[in-house]
């Protein structure tokens, strides 16, 4: 019955952990995170400490839960607001079952737990020496007063030792659930990044050009709207290439990069397709403004002095080819094909 016990309250509390930490894992919570989040993250905390109170664990004629680990989560990771919200509802949620020693040791320990927990994690001392500080304080708070409320040593010497090892596994394997979860997460979006990321320049690579470029074709073909693309190539960048060497090229074409992300708008889709090769998607964009916006390009990138690792400076022209769907082609799907010929 205690292994029973003892599996259900872990179980849940691991559990709604690992869904927590999952479904916030995208914008963890953090004490920086604005108050809005922190103050529900604490609320939600509080609410599940009750709930664990309710996943008791038998243990002889006593009864222990881990009611204490959310409250030391939300101080460690949300700081002292939420922890404090925490702890007021589990106050109030155990003075549900009446007013006794037992409640207000309880109330006392919750305090205890908070106050200590919020102090330490506000040290500079080790993350893993914060953790084991705040458990152990609640482990000899509880062993204190559970000694006070129940002075029979046979149940003690069971209840004490069970407390403290639960207590211990439930705040190491919580914690190794938050880290693991939140590096896996942090790592899916480093490599959804890269994926979709020219390494050189920073712009969207031709994989993600290809992606956005098809959605937006789908678009335009139903709300019969202007899509202008810009085709751009670098003009004899062979040459810069044999003269100078490839690192000295990467250069060129990293400034390049940041020359068309500054003189297009916001939104407007800039991606390196390639080698010496880059192209600007123009979103509801005529033709007129699309040719706008390729000479002030060209015009940039030819007054702009480009200076390489040695500081020579050295300049550069490039081409640019410019097709609208609804003005120079009635085909979405050649719009590719129309920009890169007028080059």
């Amino acid at each position: 019955m205690i292994i029973k016990d003892i599996i259900s309250n872990l179980a849940l509390l691991w559990s709604v952990i690992f869904l927590h930490t999952h479904f916030t894992s995208e914008i963890p919570i953090t004490r920086s995170s604005p108050l809005s989040r922190r103050l529900l993250f604490g609320f939600l905390g509080g609410l599940f400490s009750n709930v664990l109170m309710q996943f008791s664990i038998s243990i002889g004629n006593s009864i222990i839960d881990m009611r204490h680990i959310p409250i030391i989560l939300i101080a460690f990771y949300g700081g002292a607001v939420p922890a404090v919200i925490g702890m007021v509802l589990v106050i109030f949620g155990r003075f549900l079952f009446g007013f006794n020693e037992s409640s207000y040791a309880a109330a006392i320990l919750i305090i205890v737990i908070t106050l200590v927990s919020i102090f330490v994690f506000n040290t500079k001392l080790s993350k893993r020496t914060k953790l084991f500080i705040a458990v152990t304080v609640s482990n000899i708070t509880f062993s204190i007063l559970i000694s006070y409320l129940l002075p029979d040593t046979k149940i003690l010497v069971i209840l004490i030792p069970s407390y403290w090892a639960i207590s211990y596994l439930s705040a190491i394997v919580s914690i190794f659930l938050i880290r693991y979860i939140r590096n896996s997460q942090r790592l899916l979006n480093l490599y959804k990044v890269e994926s979709s990321t020219d390494a050189l320049t920073g712009l969207n690579n031709v994989r993600k050009f290809d992606t956005v470029f098809n959605e937006l074709l789908k678009n335009v073909k139903a709300k019969d709207e202007k899509l202008s693309l810009l085709y751009i190539d670098i003009d004899f960048f062979k040459k810069v290439n044999d003269t100078y060497g490839h690192l000295e090229g990467d250069i060129v074409l990293k400034e390049l990069g940041n020359i068309l992300k500054n003189t297009t708008r916001s939104f407007d889709i800039v991606s390196r397709n390639g080698g010496e090769e880059f192209t600007v998607i123009l979103l509801d964009c005529p033709l007129s403004r699309a040719l706008e916006l390729s000479e002030r390009i060209r015009a940039s990138v030819e007054d702009h002095s480009f200076f390489l690792s040695s500081q020579e400076k050295i300049a550069i022209t490039v081409s640019i080819g410019v097709a609208c769907y609804g003005e120079t082609t009635q085909a979405a799907s050649s719009l590719i094909e129309d920009a890169d010929k007028a080059l």
